[in-house]
């Protein structure tokens, strides 16, 4: 075990509906930089994620995609698990409520809850809403529709299961107003209380009859555990619960829970159903749930109906996993949503991660090459300014970790990244170009060297929870090793005449947002497409605009028989001298060749004209045009701009070819 203790920290299981976005997915990063961040600590740490894949609306989808519910909840499954591994998160187990151990803890549960009097069957009449898989009265009703999602609700009546939640509303009232740090944010715990807890709790339903893909309820198998308590219960089952008694060492080692970091959608599951099953089960309560906010795409939520999603995997294949992890956990505020745009990444890209950090390493391993080799020597040559740098070096790790300890992610980079900022300011105010061209101050440009160096090597070991492969790697530049945590609040532990690397790698190079756009809009295009086919929606053609032209007198077959027209090919093409709009073309039309003058400048260059395949009224009288002699005339359409387009046969015909 660490020498902290332990440390069990879980999110949201992700429902297998679909393809989680990246307002989805930010929640395992932070979850991922929360646990990294404690093991760095020293505590043993372990991290659950997973998935919650029961339920009616899977049933539905599978049935729409043709395939049974467990091929469905399989592939949606290995795509969560995909974009946790994308995002370079550390997970000690991911968990699936399809998981055969998993199923049979719950029915245990379920069992246990009922022959104790907790559950009792009865009779569900209500509107019920599919997407959400929530019944409602239709006092809760907002406008007629869910309160929750919006969507349209059905009425709906079943034989259920039901838990009696008020006979633990009391203990739970009483345990939150004793226990304070149980609900963050605060807001949070408000809102749980003056709307769901004080005006009464409602029995709630913990069975279905009305779809069958869930874990069946072992002494009345038409009935199926409801969605909660086969969800909620994984952060016990995941780590060795069992109701008949025989819960595992690791369980009884790592549960309470220490956080469960949860959406704040979810918190009325997470704080008043979830301890009140705890309670029934005569377990303790997890330490603290905390309700992050949504990660909103330019202020709106994520949906592909309003072709508005971003995923993880297209921002990592762009931007880098570290550069997403760090807009995702440095741009979430505390309490109040937050906003992703491509255009902002690309900002914060340039600004935070190119400019700020990875210019700095490059900075400083360049210029301890350029005027020592890379030697970093320590003199003891000191000055003023140095006293201040080391003092927000050392400030640091303390500042980070308290607001770690109060679940402030953002707050915590930005504490950490105060030693960056700071350092490029002590090398505008120190000067080593300058230095280095008096030898009388080189060992007072060895020791700016050595602190720029010992302050990035700290700021790394920080940094790494966060953005773990751009801290290996600032450490490998600067022949470090990862440090242990107590010892990053102590300047000077580099050893003194080590050397950097030869080259330095470019951490962070600068993206142009035109060229970022360009992509995203093909990623836009697929996302579309994809949408478009999942819900076989055919796009309709736009209509090409026409020219509306006045008819020519009639002519006899007679008068059109007179015109020869021909294939022919443009063998050589120049433009005429003096001419702003005339090209002179020689086109071998069977085994003849004819010079034609046409007035196609502005449209082909004379380069381009060469190896075309045109149509060729072949028996115009010849004529000279800017002095030059035309012998036939190259077919052309335009449109109502002016624009022209040479009249090309379809397939491939060879010159001579008569067009009839």
């Amino acid at each position: 075990m660490g020498n902290k203790g332990k440390y069990y920290i879980t999110t949201a299981i992700a429902y297998t509906s679909g393809k989680p976005h990246i307002g989805n997915s930010y929640e395992i990063v932070m979850a991922d930089a929360i646990a990294r961040y404690r093991r760095k600590e020293g505590y043993e740490v372990f991290f659950q994620t997973g998935t919650d894949e029961h339920g009616q609306k899977v049933e539905i989808k599978a049935s729409e995609a043709g395939v049974t519910p467990k091929e469905f909840v399989d592939k949606v499954a290995g795509e969560i698990k995909g974009i946790c591994d994308c995002l370079n998160c550390s997970y000690d187990k991911f968990i699936r409520t399809t998981d055969a151990d998993h199923e049979e803890k719950v029915q245990k549960i379920f069992k246990r809850l009922y022959d104790q009097g907790d559950i009792y069957k009865g009779a569900y009449e209500g509107m019920y809403c599919t997407p959400c898989e929530s019944f409602w009265t239709q006092s809760q009703l907002v406008d007629g529709k869910c309160p929750d999602c919006g969507r349209e609700v059905k009425p709906a009546k079943e034989e259920a299961y039901f838990f009696k939640m008020s006979k633990y509303a009391d203990r739970l009232i009483d345990y939150i107003n004793t226990h304070p740090e149980f609900i963050q944010p605060v807001s949070r715990k408000n809102e749980m209380m003056n709307n769901f807890l004080l005006p009464g709790l409602q029995d709630l339903c913990v069975s279905r009859t009305s779809f069958k893909w869930g874990i069946p309820v072992t002494f009345d198998p038409k009935h199926v555990v409801y969605v909660w308590l086969d969800a909620l219960t994984n952060y016990i089952t995941g780590v060795g619960y069992d109701a008949e008694g025989n819960s595992s060492d690791f369980y009884k080692k790592m549960w309470p829970a220490d956080l469960h970091l949860i959406g704040k959608d979810i918190v009325r599951f997470h704080t008043i159903y979830w301890p009140i099953f705890l309670m029934a089960l005569g377990e303790p309560l997890p330490k603290q749930v905390f309700g992050h906010p949504w990660l909103l795409q330019g202020g709106e939520k994520m949906s592909k109906s309003r072709g508005n999603v971003i995923y993880a995997d297209d921002l990592t294949s762009l931007f880098g996993v570290d550069a997403v992890r760090y807009y995702v956990l440095h741009e979430m505020p505390y309490e109040n949503d937050g906003t992703i745009t491509w255009e902002l990444m690309v900002e914060r890209f340039n600004s935070d991660l190119a400019n700020i950090l990875g210019n700095l390493v490059n900075r400083t391993i360049s210029m301890s090459n350029k005027y020592f080799g890379g030697v970093v020597t320590k003199t003891g040559v000191e000055d003023t300014m140095d006293a201040d740098l080391k003092a927000v070096v050392t400030a640091a790790r303390d500042k980070a970790e308290e607001k770690i300890n109060a679940n402030r992610v953002a707050d915590a980079i930005t504490e950490i990244y105060a030693i960056f900022k700071r350092s490029n300011k002590y090398i505008d105010e120190t000067e080593p170009w300058v230095l280095a061209k008096d030898d009388s101050k080189l060992d007072r440009l060895k020791e700016v060297m050595y602190n720029l160096t010992e302050a990035i090597a700290i700021g790394a070991n920080l940094i790494k929870p966060f953005m773990p492969e751009t801290a290996d790697k600032i450490l490998a530049q600067l022949n470090e090793k990862e440090r242990d945590y107590d010892d990053l609040n102590k300047f000077g532990l580099r050893a003194s005449g080590e050397k950097v690397t030869d080259a330095p790698e470019i951490l962070f190079k600068r993206l142009d947002l035109n060229e970022i756009m360009e992509k995203v809009e093909v990623i836009r295009a697929n996302q579309r497409a994809e949408y478009e086919r999942e819900n076989g929606i055919v796009a309709e053609k736009p209509e090409e605009p026409v020219i509306e032209f006045e008819m020519m007198p009639e002519i006899t077959y007679d008068d059109f028989a007179k015109l020869q027209f021909r294939v022919g090919e443009i063998i050589k093409c120049e433009e005429v001298p003096k001419s702003k709009k005339l090209l002179c073309s020689q086109v071998k039309i069977g085994s003849e060749v004819k010079q034609i003058v046409s007035g196609i400048k502005q449209h082909y260059s004379a380069e381009e004209m060469v190896g075309k395949k045109v149509m060729v009224l072949v028996n115009l009288k010849p004529a000279t045009l800017a002095g030059v002699l035309s012998e036939g005339m190259l077919l052309c359409a335009e449109d109502a701009d002016g624009n022209l387009a040479l009249m090309t046969p379809e397939k491939k015909m060879p010159a001579g070819a008569e067009i009839a």
